[in-house]
């Protein structure tokens, strides 16, 4: 048995683990690498194996940087089966497909800058410019999604490998896989946490409690801080929504289009019902995909805590309320920057790597009565680390703009666990004889590893491989 890791190496993008048993070899999880230039080149790059030897590929959720390269495994040869939960399947092929129009649209626009400035550029001939996978690649990896995971119920992939979706709390769908191994004769437990949610949140339950395992590989994006309490969270953005539009300005919000967006929806929601949002405001949902997204939502009550099934029970939308408006159309979304205050606009992408948040940023964050507010992770080189990290001029669609509103980081909607989460969640596999730490910047890293007792502990470089020891 072993184990490889092809991704998520000391960085939060590009999950990707390959595990040999059995005679076959399995993926947990083919993400895509998110962030600066250079990380956008290791997509290109070989995968680190044999693509048409993968038999299988498990995927915990439907985040980018977790299924976003599974179009491409298709495009090189992988002709095997996927398998992850109903929601992940729906979720995973409306990620796929942006994705992949992302990619195409990229490459239209990198051809016309090649052809213009090819010879004092010294840009790539524009006939050499290509997507790194189209619509058509990524509507032909959806026919690998052949078997559908449910919660706590096992599943025999193959001889000698059985896999348990444990439901993980992050978005909606999302798992920990816990997989009995067997082979020649030795048996092994591993688990896979994916990425785990953060307790007490709306809509989702809290994760499964994991088993005692014999190996553990397992995230840690924030393994090295504490979120804010997720009460103060709320107060503090409905504080921040009624002084900006009480001042004639309005609340930007780039939103990750899985999870948070239905979220914030539903804490906003949750705001005007209880008028502690004092004021009326035209509230956007500017993302085609967070607006399917939402429906998608509401297809899949199997996944909802309690409190949002009473909701739901009694005739209530969790995700609507009067100014709510989704803009699918570009025309739309333009027509939003002629909104000069009392607005709050949602638009993806939460990292401001793309997508039409940059458009709202633009025209919004020069002028000081408004507010840009971030409430999700922002890795190493993009946008939002940019802002977040106190920029006072950045870049977008080549112009240079100061930066004058407002700049609020909420830390309590958080779709991951914090460090005692993840410390407590580890805890109650037992005594792991490894814990393989993944999916976190290495300081992070670092000051989690430090916290674990009786462990070992790795932290995989890219494509290093281990044996597991039964």
């Amino acid at each position: 048995m072993k184990i490889s890791f092809h991704g998520a190496t000391q960085d939060v993008t590009g999950s990707c683990h390959l595990l040999e048993c059995a005679g076959k070899r399995l993926l947990i999880d083919c993400g895509l690498f998110q962030g600066g230039r250079e990380l956008a080149e290791e997509n290109a790059d070989d995968f680190g194996f044999a693509v048409e030897s993968i038999d299988y590929v498990l995927l915990t959720h439907a985040h980018l940087d977790h299924c976003g390269r599974i179009p491409l495994l298709a495009k090189r040869g992988f002709k095997g089966e996927v398998i992850t939960t109903s929601a992940s399947v729906e979720l995973a092929r409306l990620v796929m497909l942006d994705s992949a129009s992302l990619q195409e649209s990229d490459a239209r626009y990198q051809k016309r800058k090649a052809k213009r400035f090819h010879s004092a550029h010294k840009h790539k001939h524009s006939n050499e410019i290509e997507p790194l996978y189209t619509t058509l690649d990524a509507l032909n990896c959806l026919e690998s999604f052949r078997r559908r995971a449910s919660y706590n119920k096992p599943i025999q992939v193959a001889e000698g490998i059985r896999a348990t979706f444990l439901d993980a709390g992050h978005i909606l769908g999302s798992a920990s896989i816990f997989l009995e191994l067997e082979e020649n004769g030795q048996q092994h437990t591993l688990l896979f946490s994916g990425d785990l949610g953060y307790g007490g949140r709306a809509i989702l339950r809290n994760p499964t409690p994991p088993p005692k395992v014999d190996t553990v590989v397992m995230e840690t994006t924030y393994g090295d801080r504490l979120h804010k309490q997720l009460e103060p969270s709320i107060d503090e953005l409905y504080q921040i929504v009624n002084e900006t539009i009480e001042r004639g300005g309005n609340v930007i919000i780039p939103t990750f289009a899985l999870e948070r967006a239905q979220e914030i929806l539903y804490y906003l929601r949750e705001g005007v019902t209880d008028r502690r949002i004092k004021q009326y405001a035209n509230v956007f949902l500017d993302s085609p995909m967070a607006i399917s997204a939402t429906q998608i939502f509401a297809r899949h009550p199997e996944c909802y805590n309690p409190e949002t099934l009473d909701v739901m029970t009694h005739g209530h939308d969790p995700f609507d309320f009067p100014g709510l408006h989704f803009t699918r159309e570009t025309s739309e979304s333009m027509a939003i920057n002629m909104v000069n205050g009392g607005a709050i606009i949602m638009a993806g992408s939460g990292m401001c790597t793309g997508g039409r948040i940059r458009h709202h940023l633009k025209h919004n964050i020069w002028n000081r009565r408004n507010s840009i507010v971030f409430v999700g992770f922002a890795a190493r080189g993009t946008l939002a680390r940019q802002i977040i990290d106190g920029a006072k001029r950045i870049k977008i669609h080549g112009e240079e703009i100061q930066v004058n509103a407002s700049i609020h980081t909420i830390g309590g909607f958080s779709a991951h666990a914090d460090q005692s989460e993840l410390l407590d969640w580890h805890k109650l596999t037992g005594d792991p004889k490894t814990t393989f730490l993944v999916h976190g910047e290495q300081h992070s890293m670092q000051v989690f590893a430090d916290k674990l007792q009786n462990t070992h502990v790795e932290i995989p470089s890219m494509h290093q491989q281990y044996t597991l020891k039964t």
